[in-house]
């Protein structure tokens, strides 16, 4: 979502004019756009109520119309990243669930009033429920995740979807104006306790202009019910005092009917009321509506139970915000320009969500970091504010107000009340106050006599508070609880999640029992230590859940060995759970675990936890696949073999395992993974011990050559491998290459192994060679069942190979070379085999029994091979009919034997056959035998014409034409060719009339015919004379026309028509046919034809005649003149002929009306306008009105246009004739006929006519006009335009529209008419949007003093607004500069500022910009301006109140730098007045390389206490240069963040002594004591060396310095640094300096304290032995009790929410001292480790001295 700024918005806060959250520093709300749905292609009219239903932040769901116009419902999933889901939908609504993905479903059954509601699970596919209301449902709401609200015609509907098979249940009636059917419904609502309900509508009264709301609140419980007035409500349980529960609160804003007044009221509607009991939370105020929209209304009331205020939004986008406890506003701006629709409250942002009309889905929350800050610092206008803040803060942990809880938490703890300080601690929610250090406090603070220990009271307060401790209060509180025992108080604890469970706080349990503690460790995620808990329970198959839950990785190496120990079983299930892992991810390497457990020589536990986490059988498992599978063939090869045959694994080493394999006796699994031939080969020599399916299935594997050859030494080594090499080539053929194999057992001479090879193969093989190889071994074997099967069906041998063979192998039975022979085509070489081998009877059976189809062939073979005729004879009657009559025929007739056919011929035709080849055979006979074959050809229906025909052709072409003609069509293309080649015309023409065929005509009247001519003259001179028939006249007639023969055609029916009896003379479509040719061949013989013919279709020919390309009009007028056709006559006149003299005269000779309207409307179109309307008035005829006036108005002949228009008038009622009539009078300036005329009944657009003549300049004609509507703005601008000013502006008064003003005021402007001017400008500058544009003429044509005198006359009018203070604020920058400063500040809250701003800015008036910008909240343009122009606008004090609230802290550099070049004086109160706001460290520098560091030293010292390095540095550095060693000594002592080894070496060499010590100092405080030593050593600071010495600690130090002393006879200093460096020195090396240097004098007092050290160390040594004997005895004889750290004085009782629990003041340890909390404190005489002991500080005396 992105989330809008919203100081883009138009904030408004209440009760300021003027304010704009881009003045705060961050905003009291966050607005985001969640969504657009237009962005998702639903459709923009689907967002509106009802339509789109959103019942939580969760779904959306709009019912809308899919692409293809069906219906849909879209539901976007807000929680899905607005993921959008459509379903198509029959309902006319949808309703998604709040919570789950639940649908309900309304519509309407046809026939069955009312609604039907469905409510489905999406998730489950279940139908939760269907119900059939009777009335309609007009809304209805989620009101539980199970409890739907119907609100119906009359009734409201709760319906309980948690129990099966319900029926709503009627809840209330509704009520007073809900009940009345104008009202419409548009929220319901039930509070959490379901106890009462509320339903609102609107409705309105004044047809929209106000919208009235209503609502009724109705109790369940009382079955009670309140009409309030307002527009929305809600309920929410909010907290609205610190100590007890959420309220049941109600919120509505309520406006009573008639008035604006809108005030927002809130109660407790579920607090309990009666007497003694307190009244009721309630308040109420007053809503300040926005200026720009003062009538708009609540659309939606939401309370928000997370933050504690009140969301209301209006319909036109504005937001209010409330605070609940006392109804304040806090927030008011408009956060949708769109009207909303719907909205919703949202339980996870405790804000709501809304959609507005363009679908644009947005959420409103509090914006938590900065709503605190923003009531306190910007709500200025609120004398409550700090309240409302901090209580907002404490009951809904907002922050923000963390320095307000710090203050009264001090007071009450400063004033001893613990109870009300732990009380803030507990409602301060950023966790301030819940610290250790305030812990401590508790702690170390004394308890008040007879009271509670105060940390007591902390934490009773804290467990009161109903919150939750934290991770450190919960240690805190649980340690002394266990010391006691009290197990069943952290119980309780736990219980109410009272506290954060630790690591820390299980470990503290845990002394109590494990189980307890491995529940806290579970809360708190303490991996390690659940598993521990896990371990010690002996539950260690529940480590493996656990860890897969949480994602954790243990050591788990370890567990397993432990396990293995005592329970092998335990650890492999363990071992295989942490290999299942979590997500298919194992918690531990799968090697550790083999070696774990073969390290213990567990091969079986092994194994079986290796084949649990190998299952899946990745590659990278292949090492420890081989390494199981290896283990087991040398160990156990009867699991190895079980192993495989599982057949699991395949990424391990095949070859190595195939060895072991080998070794352990396992062939088949050895030849299985060998790959190298030379080791298969080997292996299979033991064939014997492998099965022969293995062997088989084994060849799979090996590539086809290695298989050939194996399956050569399985033949070579032994021939009974015969039958296991068929099998295996048999299967792997294909693989391999059947030759291959073929020749392999052709090798080894083995005919049966081809034949049973190729056996097997031969169905599923296409190859010739497979074929033929078989059907050869099938012969050397004496299988001839096979050879003839094969060769009979068989398709895939090569036939010629295989007859060839067979012919050569001679077979004494040639049945396999008859199937080969008649199966591919060899009958003529079957028939010769046979004749010429005498096996005469082979042919008989052959062609009778076989195939008889092959007679012809056999019987043309014999003929040929010069058989005699009596076999063949023969042989034709046994086969009789079964022999083929077609090729039979061919054969015979292509040998010129066909007489010998004629007894079996007529054998057949005897028999009844119709065979066409059978009658053309004896056709044929006849016709070379002449036996009457005319009569033949005449009277046989069998044969076929086209083949008898061709026979004919050139033997006889008048039996060809007889025999074609004899099949009437099929022949006719023949029949044509042998009469044209045979001159046989007459015989053609008579046919050609006879057949009527159109496709025959088109072939000899084609152009390409050679005898067309001669086929047409015998047409027209004989056949068609001759016929008597009209369907062969027709279509001779037709076929002429299609053959585009014009001429012939006229000739042909000329003879037909004019020259032929009166049958066909008379005929209309003779007729209409012979004017139709003529026009298109012959148009000279048209006229004649029309005056001689009288029974044509006049019409259409005249049609005819007129198109393109014949233009006969004068035929066409004549055709249209004979037939009375009037109207068409004058149009062939006009448009045709073009003749409005003959057109004229025509139509004064018919008179006809219509005839007269033509030609009105040809005169018109011909601009004879005068005398077109003559011709329409003679025709009243007024269709044409439209262009007639067009036309009219064009040559202004408006006289005869007014006569057409009341022509017009008189049949036609159109407001155009009645508005060009009053259009046409006022152009001919007949003023009074068109007032009298408007003034009577007229439709005329009076209005629109006035435009046009005051556009045109008629002004006095428009105003009459104007005047009878009337309308005063366009009749006061004819009053301007005639210069009536006066009379202008009371119509403009009367019009009171802001452009009629407008245009009066330029006028009046103009004309210098400056009293009206003002009058009109008055009703101008009101309206913001034309105040511009009125300056701007004002101002162009100078008059300025007239315009300032406007504005400020305007001032005080009602309905003076922002605009008019802000221009005459520009004007006066402008032109009276001198007034501005004054009326900014008298009107400084009714100015739109940034204009101004920039109004000041181009006039360069800086210092009113300046204050513009500080009232403005701008302080960062403010300071700019004040620098940017110093000169005028600068001043010290206004900088430094400005500089103070900017929010740029750039802004405070720039300001630096400013003082540094134009006020350094003041630069120091400049920067005490932002100390707190800069970087010092940016200061200092900026300062530095100005070179004025000692300018800032008061700001430097302030600034010092943060130990910022470089203000550190600066200080030391001025320090340094003005020689002030003392305040430079305490600035390092008191602030080390600097480079202090840099400082020493720079005064390491000054030539001060006292910085030179500062040197040292510094070298010490960096533990470089040498350096310091020997500094101080050079200045003889010999003191400053033995402190240095004995701070280092360093032994080595000491004794060298203590040397030194020594060795320069320094006695005194000796015996000091004895002294200083007491505990440093050993005595030896002391004593022995001090002899050797005679100065022992000087040491004596050291020996001495080292004497009484050492003395009192065994007296110590000697007293604790002794103490610890009697310990040792007195445990002896009693118990050693354990006395709590915390007692709680038995006379006061236990604290609340402790139980019995004992936590005081008591001390554990009398002999101990102690602070207040009973926590033990170190002993005075204990000391800090490296100080010297008490008895040997300097300036003490020692023993003896």
């Amino acid at each position: 979502s992105r989330v809008i700024a919203v100081t883009t918005l138009a904030t408004l806060v209440p009760q300021c004019s003027r304010f704009s959250f881009a003045s705060m520093a961050a905003t009291p709300i966050s607005l985001a756009t969640t969504v657009n749905l237009a962005d998702h292609g639903i459709n923009p009219q689907a967002f509106r109520f009802g339509n789109t239903t959103m019942e939580s932040d969760r779904w959306i769901s709009v019912k809308d119309t899919a692409a293809d116009g069906s219906s849909q419902v879209v539901v976007v999933d807000m929680h899905n990243g607005n993921a959008v889901n459509r379903r198509p939908m029959k309902a006319e609504a949808s309703l998604m669930n709040p919570i789950d993905n639940i649908m309900a479903l309304k519509g309407v059954t046809e026939g069955t009033p009312g609604n039907f509601v469905q409510v489905f699970n999406l998730d489950s596919k279940e139908k939760m429920g269907v119900f059939q209301c009777p009335a309609n449902i007009v809304l209805w709401r989620w009101i539980s995740p199970r409890m739907l609200a119907l609100v119906c015609d009359q009734d409201v509907y709760h319906w309980n979807l948690e129990v099966a098979n319900s029926v709503p249940e009627k809840i209330f009636q509704r009520a007073g104006k809900l009940a009345e059917a104008s009202t419409q419904i548009i929220n319901y609502t039930v509070n959490s306790q379901m106890s009462w309900c509320l339903l609102t509508g609107i409705s309105t009264q004044d047809q929209g202009k106000t919208i009235d709301g209503n609502m009724q609140l109705y109790s369940i419980e009382k079955k009670q019910q309140q009409m309030l007035e307002g527009h929305a409500g809600g309920f929410g349980n909010v907290l609205v005092n610190d100590s007890g529960a959420p309220a049941g609160l109600f919120a509505f804003s309520e406006r009573k009917q008639g008035t604006t007044t809108t005030k927002l009221h809130i109660m407790d509607v579920t607090a309990p009321r009666g007497e003694g009991l307190p009244p009721p939370f309630k308040v109420n105020a007053e809503i300040q509506m926005p200026p720009e929209a003062p009538s708009d209304f609540a659309v939606s009331v939401h309370l928000s139970e997370k933050h504690g205020v009140v969301y209301m939004l209006t319909k036109a986008g504005f937001l209010f915000m409330f605070d609940i406890a006392t109804a304040t506003m806090l927030v008011r701006t408009r956060v949708s320009q769109d009207t909303i629709f719907i909205s919703t409250y949202s339980v996870k942002t405790g804000g709501v969500l809304f959609i507005n009309r363009r679908g644009a889905v947005s959420s409103v929350q509090v914006n938590e970091p900065s709503f605190v800050g923003y009531v306190m610092n910007n709500l200025v206008q609120l004398t409550n504010r700090q309240e409302i803040a901090f209580t907002l803060a404490r009951r809904f942990g907002l922050p923000g107000a963390d320095e307000l809880f710090q203050r009264q938490f001090s007071q009450y703890f400063a004033s001893g009340d613990y109870k009300n300080a732990a009380m803030v601690a507990a409602q301060c929610k950023s966790g301030l106050l819940r610290t250790p250090q305030v812990l401590e406090q508790f702690k170390q603070a004394p308890p008040a006599p007879g009271q509670s220990a105060p940390v007591l009271t902390y934490f009773s307060t804290l467990l009161e508070a109903g919150g939750k401790l934290n991770p450190m209060e919960s240690v805190e509180l649980v340690r002394p609880v266990v010391q006691q025992q009290k197990r069943e108080l952290i119980e309780k604890w736990l219980k109410e999640d009272k506290l954060e469970c630790t690591e820390e706080l299980g470990d503290i349990v845990k002394t109590l029992e494990v189980r307890f503690a491995l529940s806290i460790y579970l809360r708190a995620n303490a991996h390690q230590k659940v598993i521990q808990c896990f371990v010690e329970l002996g539950q260690v198959d529940q480590i493996v859940a656990y860890v897969k839950k949480v994602g954790y990785q243990a050591d788990y190496s370890n567990l397993l060995k432990s396990l293995l120990l005592t329970n092998p079983e335990g650890a492999t299930n363990f071992a295989k759970s942490l290999l299942e892992g979590s997500n298919g991810q194992p918690l531990i390497d799968v090697n550790q675990v083999v070696k774990v457990f073969m390290e213990q020589n567990r091969l079986q536990e092994t194994t079986s936890i290796l084949l649990e986490a190998l299952k899946q059988n990745r590659p990278d498992q292949g090492q420890l696949q081989t390494q199981l599978l290896a283990m087991n063939l040398q160990q156990a090869p009867k699991v190895a073999e079980a192993i495989l045959q599982m057949n699991m694994f395949t990424h391990y080493d095949k070859p190595y395992i195939a060895g072991l394999c080998e070794k352990a006796g396992l062939m088949q699994y050895a030849l299985e993974h060998y790959t190298d031939a030379a080791d298969m080969k080997r292996v299979m020599q033991q064939a014997h011990m492998m099965s022969p399916e293995f062997l088989v299935q084994h060849f799979a594997k090996m590539p086809p050559e290695t298989a050939l050859e194996c399956l050569t030494d399985l033949l070579r080594h032994n021939r009974q491998n015969l039958q296991v090499v068929v099998q295996v080539a048999i299967k792997y053929h294909e693989q391999i290459g059947a030759g291959k194999i073929v020749a392999m057992f052709e090798q080894f001479g083995s005919n049966e192994g081809v034949f049973y090879f190729l056996g097997a193969i031969l169905a599923s093989s296409t190859d010739p060679d497979v074929h033929f190889k078989y059907i050869q071994a099938a012969s050397r074997c004496g299988n001839m069942q096979e050879v003839e099967r094969v060769c009979r069906e068989s398709t895939s041998y090569d036939p010629q190979k295989v007859k060839d063979f067979l012919k050569d192998a001679k077979l004494p039975d040639p049945r396999p070379l008859i199937y080969v022979c008649d199966l591919h085509g060899f009958v003529g070489e079957l028939t010769e085999y046979l004749y010429k081998n005498s096996l005469m009877k082979y042919i008989e059976v052959y062609v009778v029994k076989v195939n008889p189809n092959q007679c012809p062939i056999v019987i043309g073979s014999l003929i040929d091979l010069d058989c005699s005729e009596d076999f063949i004879k023969g042989l034709l009657q046994n086969v009789r009919a079964a022999c083929p009559i077609e090729p039979l025929v061919a054969e015979v007739e292509k040998r010129n034997r066909l007489r010998v056919l004629l007894p079996w011929l007529e054998a057949r035709v005897a028999e009844g056959n119709q065979d066409p080849f059978l009658h053309n055979g004896i056709a044929k006979i006849y016709i070379d035998t002449n036996r009457d074959p005319e009569t033949f050809l005449k009277t046989n229906q069998f044969y076929d014409s086209a083949v008898v025909g061709k026979y004919c052709e050139d033997r006889d072409p008048h039996l060809a034409y007889t025999a074609y003609k004899r099949s009437w069509g099929q022949c006719d293309a023949q029949l044509v060719e042998v009469t044209n080649k045979n001159g046989l015309f007459r015989l053609q023409a008579r046919y050609l009339v006879e057949r009527q065929s159109q496709e025959l005509w088109e072939l000899v009247l084609n152009e390409g015919n050679e005898f067309r001519r001669q086929v047409i003259d015998q047409v027209v001179s004989t056949a068609l004379p001759e016929s008597t028939n009209a369907e062969e006249v027709s279509a001779t007639v037709k076929a002429f026309i299609s053959a585009d023969l014009p001429n012939e055609l006229i000739e042909l029916l000329e003879k037909i028509v004019l020259h032929k009896s009166a049958d066909f003379g008379k005929n209309k479509n003779l007729q209409n046919l012979l004017i139709l040719t003529a026009i298109k061949a012959d148009k000279s013989r048209v006229m004649d034809y029309i005056n001689r013919l009288d029974n044509y279709d006049g019409p259409e020919i005249a049609k005819i005649a007129l198109g393109e390309p014949y233009c006969l009009y004068e035929e066409a007028f004549l055709i249209y003149k004979k037939h009375n056709l009037n109207a068409e006559a004058m149009d062939t006149l006009l448009m045709n002929l073009e003749s409005l003299e003959r057109a004229q005269e025509f139509a004064a000779r018919c008179g006809e009306n219509a005839v007269w309207y033509k030609l009105g409307k040809a005169q018109l179109e011909n601009g004879q306008v005068a005398e077109a309307i003559d011709s329409y008035l003679k025709a009243e005829d007024p269709t044409d009105y439209s262009e007639v006036i067009q036309a009219a108005e064009r040559l202004e002949i408006f006289e005869d246009l007014i006569r057409f228009l009341i022509m017009a008038r008189k049949t036609t009622k159109d407001q155009v004739v009645d508005t060009e009539l009053v259009y046409s009078y006022a152009k001919t300036d007949r003023l009074s006929d068109m007032e009298e005329f408007v003034s009577g009944t007229n439709t005329a657009n009076v209005l629109g006519v006035g435009d046009r003549l005051y556009d045109q300049g008629f002004f006095k004609a428009a105003k009459i006009l104007y005047q009878s509507i009337p309308n005063n703005s366009k009749l006061a601008s004819c009053f301007v335009k005639l210069g009536e000013y006066t009379q202008a502006v009371e119509a403009a008064k009367k019009a009171n529209n802001p452009k009629t003003w407008r245009e009066i005021n330029i006028a009046c402007v103009q004309a210098k008419q400056f009293r009206c001017a003002e009058i009109a400008g008055m009703h101008i500058i009101v309206h913001a949007d034309h105040l511009e544009d009125l300056i701007s003429q004002y101002e162009k044509d100078g008059h300025f003093e007239e315009l300032i005198q406007l504005l400020d006359s305007g001032l005080s009018s009602e309905r003076s607004h922002v605009g008019m203070y802000t221009e005459l604020a520009i004007l006066y920058t402008k032109y009276k500069p001198e007034k501005l400063m004054d009326f900014i500040k008298m009107n400084t809250a009714k100015l739109n500022i940034p204009k101004l701003i920039q109004a000041c800015e181009r006039h360069y008036l800086w210092q009113q910009a300046v204050f513009l910008y500080m009232h403005y909240d701008e302080f960062d343009a403010a300071a700019n301006t004040m620098m940017a122009h110093s000169a005028v606008a600068y001043s010290h004090d206004q900088f430094q109140m400005v500089l103070q609230k900017v929010s740029n802290h750039e802004i405070y550099y720039r300001a630096i730098q400013f003082y540094l070049e134009e006020n350094p004086m003041q630069l120091n109160a400049l920067l005490n007045t932002i100390i707190t706001k800069v970087d010092h460290a940016r200061v200092v520098s900026q300062v530095r390389k100005a070179g004025h560091l000692p300018l800032i030293l008061p700001y430097l010292k302030a600034a010092q206490q943060h130990n910022i390095a470089a203000v550190n540095e600066a200080m030391n550095d001025i320090f340094v240069e003005g020689e002030q060693f003392d305040e430079l000594r305490t600035s390092i002592e008191d602030f080390d963040n600097f480079d202090q080894i840099s400082l020493a070496q720079k005064l390491e060499n000054h030539e001060l002594i006292e910085m030179r010590r500062i040197s040292t100092l510094v070298y010490k405080k960096n533990k470089r004591y040498k350096q310091s030593i020997d500094l101080s050593k050079q200045d003889k600071m010999y003191k400053d060396a033995m402190e240095t010495a004995f701070e280092s600690g360093n032994p080595e130090l000491a004794e060298s310095l203590l040397r030194f002393f020594v060795e320069n006879d320094m006695k005194e200093c000796f015996a000091a640094c004895l002294f200083t460096c007491y505990d440093l020195i050993r005595p030896d090396v002391g004593m022995e300096l001090a002899w050797r240097k005679g100065m022992m004098d000087y040491a004596m007092p050291y020996l001495i304290q080292v004497m009484r050290e050492y003395t009192g160390r065994v007296d110590v040594l000697d007293k604790k032995t002794q103490k610890k004997e009697e310990a040792q005895e007195k445990e002896k004889s009693a118990s050693n009790d354990f006395v709590p750290d915390y007692m709680v004085n038995p006379m006061m009782g236990g604290m609340q929410g402790f139980g019995n629990l004992a936590i005081g003041n008591a001390p554990a340890n009398p002999m101990m001292g102690q602070q207040g909390g009973g926590f033990p404190q170190a002993s005075p005489m204990m000391q800090s480790p490296g100080q010297p002991s008490m008895m040997m500080q300097p300036g003490m005396m020692r023993p003896g001295f």
